[in-house]
């Protein structure tokens, strides 16, 4: 049954083969809707595929639900044997259903979205191989095969964030969309460089890519805090922090909203973003040898989840809003698993997944009802347009927010818990950050939904999305509800089922923890009602500003003053960087490298030879005379110097 997965990540290839093939002709001949069946009918038979293989795994005893399945061989060069070969065990399997899951409902999505678009054949190629490319990431048996495709989603990240490319964009230093796209692509590259530095660690102390081979060896040939391990967790992490946009490599993400809506739920739920946490989970055993790394990881989660939350409260562009939001819950991801509670972390991936996606699908929908306008002060009102869209909008709300029991609220109940364990000031910016996450998704939701459209009506007709947009909100609405329920705790009277199932994975690192989970019921109690308390206030607050006592909103923007202005440029990051980093480097590179590289070495070595072709044939030309005679002496004089040099040879062998 394993031997499906191979089919799993074939199917997304058949569908770039197909569409990026004969996409167009497709498209010119039976139109467009076909396009986009073609390549939401892999991803659907590839969740499908991988329903089976998790039916299956359910079957088995939990200590035999790891399997490796051998594809064929990939390098074999000197002391370097690497395979293409998946490993299939409950971690990868939760990432498998999520990625293929959510996927197809945002490829199915994108068929009513991307109605009308000359290039739909084009979006729905690059939709498959990004697919493609997470699935080689998530079910990778070695960090090789993994590398290949996180730099694949990071390809495939530039191709559908500048897809419209010859549109504006307004962002920071960002003109265009194709801007926009290679923003992301750079930024990435710089942590993807501390990633292959980390690997080219690992090759040097392992000799090997592979997981178990890596693992075991570090498990018994290492200490815990040994140096080379800590550098280890620490530069791989350095490559998590510029594919899940955490500090200081965040700055790519609120700009790939220039991509379409669909690209934006793709990247930020389901797929490229949570492949740094993914990464990290899947190398617990590294992480818990490196107390110090694990602290990092903790620290940099937690004032990301805080620092992103805080420009999530002034943003008026509804997909910027979402942007720092997932810059934000990703903090959660890995204030998890900083303190160790892994399980937590990727039980949070599968619910943001959920609920994420939705508040992207649904404001996808409200953008295309608007006609492309995505400023909230121009919103208002929609629930009476968009009642279907309004509920399951109001459901990731609830979600996001932590209140329960939507899915939210377990998996984030979760993470601050276990932050508690390790450190109160962590917990209580995480506690903090749930206020502000309340607040800032319920004041986009009001200013969306609720009061008088702040539009003309009478010009802007307003209309619920199509049933091929609306059908994928409402699942991924359902889920938003239930999706959590796998995972009730212990004291709510539930069994941490998501845990104990993802027990196996993370059995050893915990073993190499001292940090040992365990809290009074009623400390339990007492968390959870701060958590819920704390949403619930975040709500109430921006109800009443910008509801009940819509001036209030004003007063409160009057009394920030400057810090105002501060979050609403993202605390003039971008400017920084741009002054500190991009234009120092520019500079450095046209006055020295540029000049020095290109115009001395480079123009210089071509031009040079030039102009000594030039010069030896100037030489050369002067004997081109024209008259017999002298190129007959010339001919002689060859000979006389030719025998003169033989003459000479033969004698100094005859001495």
């Amino acid at each position: 049954m394993q031997s499906l997965i191979v089919y799993v990540v074939a199917l997304p290839v058949l569908g770039v083969i197909i569409n990026g093939l004969f996409g167009s002709r497709i498209q010119k001949k039976f139109g467009e809707r076909i396009v986009g069946i073609i390549g939401s009918a892999t991803i659907g038979l590839a969740f499908l595929f991988a329903v089976i293989i998790f039916v299956n795994m359910l079957g088995e005893p939990a200590d035999s639900r790891s399997h490796i399945v051998d594809v064929y061989r990939w390098i074999a060069a000197g002391g370097l044997s690497v395979s293409v070969s998946y490993l299939i065990d409950p971690l990868s399997i939760v990432m498998l259903l999520v990625v293929t899951g959510v996927s197809f409902l945002i490829h199915v999505y994108s068929i009513g979205y991307m109605h009308g678009d000359r290039g739909v054949f084009r979006f729905f190629t690059y939709l498959n191989l990004f697919v493609f490319a997470m699935l080689n990431l998530i079910l990778a048996d070695n960090y090789l095969l993994m590398f290949l495709g996180w730099e694949g989603v990071g390809l495939c990240s530039y191709l559908l964030i500048g897809f419209w490319y010859d549109r504006k964009f307004e962002g920071t230093g960002i003109t265009w969309t194709g801007d926009a796209g290679m923003k992301a692509f750079i930024v990435n590259r710089i942590g993807d460089f501390a990633f292959l530095t980390g690997l080219f660690l690992i090759f040097s102390n392992f000799g090997t890519f592979n997981f178990d081979t890596i693992f075991q060896s570090a498990s018994s040939g290492f200490t815990t805090g040994d140096p080379t391990i800590t550098w280890i967790a620490v530069l791989l992490f350095i490559g998590a922090t510029g594919k899940s946009a955490q500090i200081p490599l965040y700055v790519w993400l609120p700009d790939a909203m220039a991509g379409p809506t669909p690209v934006s739920a793709l990247i930020h739920a389901a797929t490229m973003v949570t492949a740094g946490v993914y990464m990290i989970a899947r190398s617990s055993i590294l992480y818990a040898m490196a107390p110090t790394a694990m602290v990092i990881v903790a620290i940099v989660g937690a004032v990301t989840a805080f620092y992103a939350a805080t420009m999530g409260l002034v943003q008026n562009d509804i997909k910027k809003v979402l942007a720092y939001s997932t810059i934000s819950q990703l903090g959660y991801m890995f204030l998890a698993m900083g303190v160790g509670a892994f399980g937590a972390g990727v039980f949070h991936l599968m619910t943001h997944a959920f609920f994420k996606a939705l508040l992207f699908l649904g404001a996808g929908a409200i953008i295309h009802a608007l006609h492309e306008n995505q400023d909230l002060r121009n919103m208002g009102g929609l629930k009476k347009f968009m009642p279907g869209t309004y509920l399951t909008y109001l459901f990731a709300c609830l979600a996001i927010s932590g209140i329960p029991p939507f899915s939210g609220f377990f998996s984030k109940d979760e993470i601050l818990g276990k932050a508690f364990e390790s450190s109160f000031i962590l917990w209580l910016i995480g506690v903090v950050t749930a206020f502000l996450t309340a607040f800032y998704i319920f004041r986009l939701f009001i200013l969306a939904f609720e009061g008088k459209p702040r539009f003309d009506v009478h010009h802007v007709h307003v209309h619920e999305a199509p049933k091929t947009m609306l059908i994928p909100e409402w699942v991924l609405g359902i889920l938003a509800v239930i999706g959590g329920l796998v995972g009730i705790p212990t004291v709510l009277g539930g069994g941490d089922s998501f845990d104990h199932f993802l027990e196996p994975v993370f059995q050893n690192a915990q073993a190499k923890m001292s940090t040992i989970y365990f809290q009074e019921p009623g400390v339990e109690y007492l968390l959870m009602f701060i958590s819920v308390l704390l949403g619930a206030a975040g709500i109430y607050v921006a109800y009443v500003a910008y509801l009940k006592k819509p001036g209030l909103s004003a007063k409160l923007k009057s009394a920030a003053g400057d810090l105002y202005d501060v979050m609403l440029n993202k605390y003039y990051i971008d400017e920084i960087y741009q002054a500190v980093i991009v234009k120092p480097l520019m500079y450095v590179s046209d006055r020295y490298l540029w000049r020095g590289m290109d115009e001395v070495v480079v123009d210089g070595s071509v031009n040079g030879a030039g102009k000594t072709i030039r010069s030896v044939g100037r030489l050369v030309r002067k004997i081109q005379t024209g008259v017999v005679q002298n190129y007959a002496l010339v001919f002689v004089f060859g000979i006389i110097v030719m025998i003169g040099y033989l003459i000479l040879s033969m004698s100094s062998v005859v001495k």
